[in-house]
């Protein structure tokens, strides 16, 4: 084993890496690159993007600071969130692989070692790798609800605390989506996205600490604004998203309930407003004792959840009427063209069929393809038959089924045959 200060042994090359962390100038960023001083290799570059208002972060000192051990390059988003700054980022650099680091996780001193470790060998078709996520909570008391909240990101998908992706990949998708404003779902987006495109996200065994920041009793009221950014999401990506995403459902529909509850004791006529005011206050009652149970209850705690257990429902029902109002014309993006096989996709298959009166279209497939007509996007049609190249078949005759096939559920845009055997190479 090294001891403390001994060189670390070489780690296998993946390319080139570069590493990006975008930023508002907590004074974790400090720890975070004094630890990359330990892990990093001097040539490997560093990219800090400042998205502070105003950028606070004085470049001079920094640079001072951690330029002689570090390829320390600082840019500037201008305060147009995380999405926008890591997008900054990977495109100032050239890299084979961009590792996404959060300004406030902390790093071991093997952590550039074990990164190349998860990165090498990975075939193309793996366009991202993510580190295993811990969050320290206190040993010496239960965690609060903000706490266990924070402590979801060690089981969340695709989280860009720590998660490389290869430029490629970033570049096939135009990066990250800055209509996204702040650190949430702008990682799950990218994430659907690249896999959208036919790359896959594996979880490496490296392993990245991110701690819980300070937060006060309005941390998660303020956390409602998320909301808007699940609008956006079911237009983009459609109603499973949150599935394909494993994202928590939340208690949308309960916070719904609720706040028609409270509009109906408040606008209801005086004889009818007694039933959904004790249903509201029931509600309150229960959101709040599900955030109060498991955590310290310190006077403190439960003063805090009950005031933010009456407030958070009309905010989270608030900020997502505003994103479904704001994105209500935003459609998923229409994939370049759908190509089809032919048998037992578009008709049933018949072995070497060179008639078209046995041609019959399989269920759902004329539906299937009229939807993707009216959407306007491009459908062809690649078939292996080897029949011709094995003497079982002519070309007129796959060509005269294509064409029965082509009036029946066509027009396709294109056909593409393949004639040859194994034998032709």
């Amino acid at each position: 084993m090294s001891g403390a200060g001994s060189p670390q042994p070489a780690a296998a090359d993946p390319g080139r890496v570069a590493v990006v962390i975008p930023t508002i100038g907590r004074p974790q960023l400090r720890v975070l690159l004094s630890a990359l001083i330990q892990s990093v290799p001097a040539d490997v570059p560093v990219l800090v993007v400042d998205d502070s208002a105003g950028g606070v972060l004085a470049d001079s000192a920094l640079l001072s600071e951690f330029g002689a051990d570090l390829a320390l390059q600082l840019l500037h988003s201008g305060s147009r969130g995380p999405a926008a700054a890591r997008n900054v980022g990977w495109r100032a650099v050239a890299a084979d692989w961009i590792a996404f680091l959060d300004d406030d996780v902390v790093v071991s001193p093997r952590w550039y070692h074990e990164l190349c470790a998860d990165l090498s060998g990975l075939p193309p078709q793996v366009h991202g790798s993510q580190a295993v996520i811990e969050v320290p909570l206190p040993l010496h008391r239960r965690p609060t609800d903000f706490e266990r909240g924070t402590a979801g990101l060690a089981g969340a998908r695709w989280i860009t605390a720590d998660l490389a992706y290869r430029r490629t990949a970033l570049a096939a998708v135009n990066g990250f989506d800055e209509r996204f404003p702040r650190a949430f779902r702008e990682d799950s987006d990218l994430a659907l996205r690249v896999e959208d495109a036919g790359g896959r996200l594996v979880l490496g065994a490296r392993r990245t600490k991110h701690p819980v920041r300070p937060a006060d009793w309005a941390t998660s009221l303020r956390q409602q604004a998320g909301n808007a950014d699940d609008a956006l999401m079911w237009r983009l990506h459609g109603r499973d998203w949150r599935q394909r995403a494993a994202a928590h459902r939340g208690r949308l529909p309960g916070h719904l309930l609720t706040v028609a509850l409270a509009a109906l004791a408040l606008t209801g006529r005086s004889r009818l407003r007694r039933l959904p005011l004790l249903g509201w206050l029931a509600a309150w009652l229960e959101f709040s004792l599900r955030r109060i149970a498991p955590g310290p209850r310190t006077p403190r705690e439960v003063l805090g959840m009950l005031a933010t257990s009456a407030l958070i429902p009309p905010a989270a029902v608030g900020h997502r009427l505003a994103g479904e109002w704001r994105w209500r014309h935003v459609r998923p993006a229409a994939p370049a063209a759908v190509l089809f096989d032919r048998d037992d996709t578009l008709v049933r298959d018949v072995p070497y069929n060179g008639d078209p009166n046995a041609v019959e279209p399989m269920p759902g497939a004329r539906a299937a393809v009229r939807r993707l007509r009216r959407a306007g996007v491009p459908t062809a049609v690649i078939s292996n038959q080897s029949g011709v190249g094995r003497g079982l078949l002519r070309e007129d005759q796959v060509a005269a089924v294509n064409d029965e096939i082509d009036r029946r559920l066509g027009p396709f845009h294109g056909w593409f045959v393949c004639p040859h055997t194994d034998a032709d190479g």
